[in-house]
C-alpha cells in the first residue's frame, strides 16, 4: 500500500508539472530569483526609493541656505500731469545680491538635519525591503504549500476514485449493494470538489506572489526550490547581539533622535545675532517732456546686524519643547528596544517547539501512512467496514496536511527571526560588496 501511495503522488506530481508545461507564459522561478525581482518591481519599494531621491536632492548647501541668492528686478513708472500737461517715463532696472553671512550657525545645523533626513529615509526604505523579502519569501513558500497540499488531497482522492471502482466492479458482479456504491462514490466526488477547491488556491498564491514581484499576475511559473525547512539550531544571546546591531528600525530610530538633537540646535540659533549682506547694480531710464531724457547707474552695498535681543522668552520655551522631545525619543527607543526583546524571545520560543513539533509531524505522517497500508489490505480482505476505511484515510490526510503547515510554519518562524536580527539587509550587503 505505500508503493501504491507513493506512486498516486509520483502520478500527482507529474500532473501538476505536465499542466505547467502547457503554459506559454511558464518560466523558472528560485526564491533568490523571486527576490531579485521585487527588489527591482516591488511597488513599496519603487516608492521608497524614489522618497530617498527626494531627500538626496534637498540635502545641498543650497537647500540650507549657505549660498546667497541673486535676483533681477526691472520696473516701468508712467505720469501724466493734467495742470501743465507733461509727461514723464521712467524705466528702473537692477542685479540685487542677498547673502546671509552669519545667522547663528543655522546653515551648518539646518544641513545636518538634510543629512540626517536622508539617512532616516535610506533606512526606511531598507525597512521596506526587509518587510518585502520576508513577504515575497512566505508567499514563495506559501505557493510551494499550496502545491503539496494539492498533491496530498489528490493522493487521497486518487484512492477514493479507486475504491470507487473497486465497489462498482464489485456491484457489477453482485459481490456488493448500490448503499456502498454510493457511499464511495460520495467519497470520491467529496475529494474531487476539495481538490478543485485547492487548484484555486494554488491560482491565487501564485498571483498573489506575483503582486508582490510587481508583475503581471497571469504570469506562471515552475518553482524549483523545494519544500524543505532549515532546522539549523539557534543561540538566543547571538540573535539578540545581531537584533541590537542590524535591527534597522532600532537604526532609524537612534537617527531620529540625533534629528531631534539638531532640532535644539536650530532653536538655539535663534538666540544669535544674524548678518547679511545686500549688493546690487540699479540703472534709471528716463524721459520727461520739455525736459529730455536722463540716464542714471548707481550701485550699492550694505551690511546689515540685526539680534532679536527679547521675545518675550518665545525662543527659550521653544527650546524647552524640543529638549523634551529629545527626552520623549530616548523613551521611545528604550520602548523599541523592550518590545523587539520580547518579539525576539517570542520569536525563538515558537522556532524552538516548531522545529519539536516538525518531528511530531514526521513521525505522525509515517505511521499514518503505515496505517494506510494495513487498513487498504484489510478493507479489499473485507476486515474493516468502508466507513473505518474512510476515517483512516481522513487521518492520513490530516497528519500530511499538518505536516506540510509544521514545515511552512517553521520557515516563517526563520524568515522572521532573519528580518528581525537585520539578516536581509546584511545579506544584500554583502551580495553587492562580493
Amino acid at each position: 500500500m505505500r508503493n501504491k501511495i507513493l506512486k498516486y503522488q509520483l502520478a500527482a506530481v507529474l500532473a501538476i508539472f505536465s499542466t505547467a508545461l502547457i503554459s506559454a507564459q511558464t518560466e523558472s522561478l528560485t526564491l533568490s530569483s523571486a527576490i531579485e525581482i521585487a527588489l527591482e518591481y516591488n511597488y513599496g519599494i519603487r516608492i521608497s526609493e524614489s522618497d530617498v531621491e527626494i531627500t538626496g536632492i534637498n540635502n545641498n548647501w543650497g537647500t540650507a541656505g549657505r549660498y546667497p541668492g541673486i535676483g533681477f528686478d526691472a520696473s516701468s513708472i508712467n505720469t501724466y500731469n493734467f495742470n501743465d500737461s507733461r509727461s514723464t517715463n521712467r524705466l528702473r532696472a537692477g542685479v540685487g545680491l542677498d547673502w546671509s553671512i552669519f545667522d547663528g550657525f543655522r546653515v551648518n545645523f539646518t544641513k545636518e538635519k538634510l543629512e540626517g533626513l536622508e539617512e532616516l529615509s535610506r533606512g526606511r526604505l531598507g525597512v521596506v525591503v526587509e518587510t518585502t523579502i520576508e513577504d515575497v519569501i512566505m508567499a514563495y513558500y506559501n505557493v510551494l504549500l499550496q502545491r503539496e497540499n494539492l498533491k496530498v488531497i489528490e493522493t487521497v482522492m486518487t484512492l477514493s476514485k479507486d475504491r470507487y471502482d473497486y465497489e462498482t466492479v464489485r456491484y457489477n458482479f453482485g459481490g456488493t449493494v448500490t448503499y456502498n456504491v454510493l457511499q464511495a462514490k460520495n467519497v470520491y466526488l467529496n475529494d474531487k470538489a476539495l481538490f478543485m477547491t485547492q487548484e484555486v488556491r494554488v491560482r491565487i498564491s501564485i498571483r498573489n506572489l506575483n503582486f508582490l514581484l510587481g508583475i503581471d499576475p497571469a504570469v506562471m511559473w515552475n518553482f524549483e526550490d523545494p519544500f524543505e525547512p532549515d532546522t539549523t539550531r539557534y543561540v538566543l544571546s547571538d540573535l539578540s547581539a545581531k537584533m541590537t546591531a542590524n535591527n534597522q528600525t532600532l537604526t532609524n530610530q537612534y537617527t531620529n533622535l540625533q534629528l531631534q538633537k539638531k532640532e535644539i540646535d536650530l532653536k538655539k540659533s535663534a538666540l544669535y545675532p544674524s548678518l547679511s549682506l545686500s549688493t546690487g547694480l540699479d540703472e534709471n531710464l528716463g524721459s520727461e517732456q520739455f525736459i529730455g531724457s536722463t540716464d542714471a547707474l548707481s550701485t550699492y552695498g550694505n551690511l546689515r546686524l540685526s539680534w532679536d535681543i527679547y521675545s518675550g522668552g518665545t525662543r527659550r520655551r521653544a527650546i524647552e519643547v524640543e529638549k523634551i522631545n529629545e527626552e520623549i525619543a530616548n523613551v521611545e527607543i528604550e520602548q523599541m528596544e523592550h518590545a523587539l526583546m520580547n518579539e525576539l524571545l517570542n520569536l525563538y520560543d515558537f522556532y524552538s517547539i516548531r522545529v519539536a513539533l516538525l518531528d511530531v509531524a514526521n513521525e505522525s505522517i509515517e505511521a499514518a501512512e503505515l496505517n494506510m497500508s494495513i487498513a487498504d489490505e484489510k478493507f479489499r480482505s473485507g476486515a474493516i467496514s468502508s466507513f473505518e476505511y474512510r476515517d483512516i484515510q481522513l487521518i492520513y490526510l490530516t497528519s500530511a496536511l499538518r505536516r506540510l503547515e509544521a514545515i511552512y510554519n517553521l520557515i516563517g518562524s526563520r524568515t522572521s527571526l532573519t528580518r528581525l536580527t537585520g539578516g536581509f539587509l546584511m545579506e544584500n550587503t554583502s551580495a553587492e560588496s562580493g
